[in-house]
C-alpha cells in the first residue's frame, strides 16, 4: 500500500511540474503563432534553372 502512495505523489508532482512549464511558456508567447509553421511550406521557392538542380535530379538530354 505504501508504493501506491509513493506513485500518487510522484505522478501528481510530475503533473504540477509540467503545468508550471506550460504556464511559463504560455506567458513567454511560445504558443502565439500557430498558423505560420503550417503554411510555411507553401511559400518555398521552386527551382527553375537546370543548373540549380542536384546532379541526380537533372534530366538527361539525348
Amino acid at each position: 500500500m505504501d508504493i501506491l502512495y509513493l506513485m500518487i505523489i510522484c505522478s501528481v508532482s510530475l503533473a504540477v511540474i509540467f503545468l508550471i512549464i506550460f504556464i511559463i511558456n504560455a506567458k513567454k508567447g511560445q504558443f502565439e503563432d500557430d498558423e505560420s509553421p503550417a503554411v510555411r511550406i507553401l511559400f518555398d521557392d521552386e527551382i527553375t534553372n537546370d543548373e540549380e538542380k542536384p546532379e541526380n535530379q537533372k534530366e538527361e538530354k539525348k
